[in-house]
């Protein structure tokens, strides 16, 4: 008997040891296996609980969709083929300050997670703490810029993984459940974002940031990395024991050299484009990109003949609601070259900003069901009907000058001071110096030389606005003509987004460097802050006859009788100049038909009031109006309009 039992304890050992480490499944029932995702090094394939998986996942950022959304994007990712779906965790969502946390509504990150997982998917996590995404500072929550050095971000400074350590504390306990060793969806989890494009190049940071996911991952779902297609990307962006995937779009030619860089880090495992991109990235003042179908399909066909996987970058991109949009500035360009980002984040996917299908869509799902993934068509995407509800004219409400608008109380400096000093993190500041006489002169102009714009500067003397300046002309004199009337120099600041990725991470915004009129150092100076977070408090204010620019306007209005159900609209501000749109108390981004390319903002059915309920919108015009003072609720996006450089 004595031998018998320990041959069956022996077994029972066996058969445990193999259902958990080598994922080999048997009929015994002896011991419930674990779960578990790894890389097969032999057969070059991953492995999920011992069987071969490959996995077609596509981008689906929570932060860009209303939360009634989610469940619809992901439906319908799935009915297209795709078995699997990769998101970012925005670090500044969730922490907006330090130590102040949010985890509601569009930031229910829980949440979303859940939905995934309850509509069969699994998911590829991308943590961070730096995500680029074309979002605001890539992510980072502003308040960074005053707790760590310059030029330690993404590096070993003990600050910096403080503060890292500090967030994962809080973030990583909330998806312990959800990761597939433990019983959930998540099966891979993304260490940093592309570091391999950033020069810092710390391995000790990486190694660090390695073992610090381990603490809290282990082996319950697959590290990896993520770099784009060449040889020094990989050289500083790969980690040691984490799995290496590289990056690409339709329009690179040799796919098989970018997946040579990933065996320049590992010799051997399952090829992987963690980003191919069946689109683009838009830009103020430069034409939104166009992808082909015909290019995304062919380059993703002969991504599936070589077995490899495929995350699709974006499948729906969604909106920069709010002041979220990022911005550009990449290494050899010129100092102008300050690129800031839409608030439209279309981004050409197969599923648009609205989260209807496209040609794309249909031509990817046709392609995974010819080559033997599960499409389902249980859910047939069409193109949902959009609101087309008429002109409204709005009413001029307040000038920015007015102090009604001063919701914050102003600092007072002897010198200008940046947004992230003040504590803020969006939206606009006013800088005002009143003049002394010894710096004004009646007979001849005066240069006026301010040596950082982050990112344009609105001059006015006793509020007449005498000229706007782009950031590329900072540090760039300007002649003024100030005679000894003029009591006040005001400069309004509007932060057009961070910079999101590549060397120039650190963009601090607002002026922060002494203003020159003349020779003379201008100051003390008056700084208010209009973040913008909310307008709740213009209720009660009455229309006035006229306005002074940048001013706020208004209008209310009713949704038609038959409306009990609103649908998704756009906001069509053609012959406005630029701005902020608010409805119903909603930052919906910010507006800039007078550049280009988008006209039209994005306004989700849930933004609005059904009949017989009330809607208001409100816009602060910063340049110009049209004379009708118009706007419209239409029911077509315009994101293809003129450029005016």
């Amino acid at each position: 008997m004595a031998t018998t039992s320990l041959t069956v304890a022996a077994a029972a050992a066996v058969f445990l040891y193999c259902t958990v480490v080598t994922g080999i499944t048997t009929g015994l029932t002896i011991e419930t296996s674990k779960p578990t995702f790894t890389v097969d090094y032999e057969r070059n394939e991953f492995l999920k609980d011992g069987q071969v998986f490959r996995y077609i996942s596509g981008s689906l950022h929570y932060f860009r969709v209303p939360k009634p959304y989610w469940n619809d994007r992901i439906q319908k990712m799935k009915a297209a083929g795709l078995n699997a779906i990769s998101t970012y965790v925005e670090w500044s969502l969730h922490e907006p300050y330090p130590g102040v946390y949010n985890f509601d509504d569009i930031a229910d990150l829980e949440y979303f997670l859940q939905l995934v997982k309850d509509n069969g998917m699994y998911l590829l996590l991308r943590p961070g703490p730096y995500i680029c995404a074309e979002r605001d500072f890539g992510g980072f929550p502003f308040w960074l810029l005053n707790v760590v050095p310059k030029k330690r971000l993404r590096t070993n400074d003990p600050s910096y993984k403080h503060y890292v350590t500090k967030w994962f504390n809080v973030l990583m306990p909330k998806i312990d459940r959800f990761l597939y060793g433990n019983g959930g969806n998540i099966i891979m989890v993304q260490v940093e974002n592309e570091y391999g494009s950033y020069n810092a190049c710390d391995q000790e940071y990486l190694l660090w940031l390695r073992d610090l996911f381990k603490s809290y991952v282990g082996y319950k779902a697959l590290l990896y990395t993520t770099d784009g297609c060449g040889y020094s990307y990989f050289t500083c962006g790969a980690i040691p024991d984490v799995y290496a995937t590289v990056d690409f779009g339709a329009s690179y030619k040799n796919i098989s050299q970018c997946f040579k860089y990933m065996t320049t880090t590992q010799k051997r495992g399952p090829l992987v484009n963690s980003e191919y991109y069946d689109g683009w990235l838009s830009h103020w003042r430069e034409p939104s990109p166009i992808v082909s179908s015909y290019e995304v399909v062919k380059t993703m066909k002969d991504m599936l003949a070589m077995n490899a996987s495929i995350n699709l970058y974006m499948f729906h991109g969604g909106t920069n609601f709010g002041f979220t949009s990022g911005a550009n500035k990449y290494d050899g360009l010129k100092k102008s070259d300050y690129l800031p980002q839409l608030t439209s984040y279309d981004y050409n996917s197969p599923l648009d900003e609205a989260g209807d299908p496209t040609e794309k869509y249909f031509k990817i799902k046709k392609l995974l069901e010819e080559t033997n993934f599960v499409v389902s068509n249980e859910i047939s995407p069409v193109v949902a009907p959009k609101g087309n509800y008429g002109t409204f004219t709005m009413q001029p409400l307040v000038s920015l000058f007015e102090k009604v608008t001063q919701r914050i109380q102003p600092v007072e400096s002897d010198v200008p001071l940046g947004f992230e000093i003040m504590g803020l993190n969006s939206g606009f500041v006013m800088y005002e110096t009143i003049l002394t006489d010894d710096q004004k002169d009646d007979k001849a102009a005066v240069n006026l030389t301010i040596s950082t714009i982050r990112d344009q500067a609105t001059i006015f003397l006793d509020q007449v606005k005498i000229n706007v300046i782009l950031r590329k002309y900072e540090n760039t004199p300007i002649s003024l003509n100030i005679n000894s009337t003029v009591q006040k120099l005001s400069i309004l600041i509007e932060n057009q987004g961070r910079i999101n990725y590549g060397n120039f991470l650190e963009d601090r915004k607002g002026i922060f460097e002494p203003v020159l009129l003349g020779s003379h150092v201008l100051g003390p100076w008056k700084m208010i802050a209009y973040p913008l977070n909310e307008t709740s408090w213009f209720s009660e204010m009455e229309p006035q006859k006229d306005v002074a620019l940048p001013a706020f306007y208004k209008t209310q209005f009713t949704l038609p009788n038959d409306v009990t159900k609103p649908l998704d609209t756009y906001l069509d501000v053609t012959g406005w100049n630029k701005g902020v749109a608010f409805v119903n108390g909603i930052n919906i981004g910010r507006y800039w038909p007078s550049a280009g390319p988008q006209i039209t903002l994005y306004v989700p059915a849930t933004f609005l009031v059904p009949h017989p309920g009330l809607n208001t919108i409100v816009m602060l015009e910063l340049e110009g109006v049209p004379k009708n003072l118009s706007i419209s609720l239409t029911d077509k996006p315009i994101l293809f309009g003129p450029i005016n450089q």
